[in-house]
């Protein structure tokens, strides 16, 4: 999951997936911001046919936090 959500992370900001680790901050490190953040979740609920709960999504600070999520969203599936 870290490896294909490394892989999406690209398509919203100009980071090298190399320069991508578990504990990535979205927004601190990686430069996301909250409009980048939101519409990542959404491609990220349509590519893994999941519904992400806002509510826990607003809690989500890094790259390891939210694979570990979408790996639990997945299994529930």
């Amino acid at each position: 999951m870290f490896d294909r959500l490394v892989g999406i992370i690209g398509n919203y900001v100009d980071v090298e997936p190399e320069n991508i680790h578990p504990e990535s901050r979205f927004m601190e490190d990686l430069g996301f911001t909250s409009f980048d953040f939101m519409s990542m979740l959404g491609e990220l609920e349509d590519e893994l046919d999941v519904e992400i709960d806002e509510q826990e999504a607003v809690n989500i600070r890094t790259v390891q936090e939210a694979a570990d999520y979408l790996e639990k969203l997945a299994s529930e599936e």
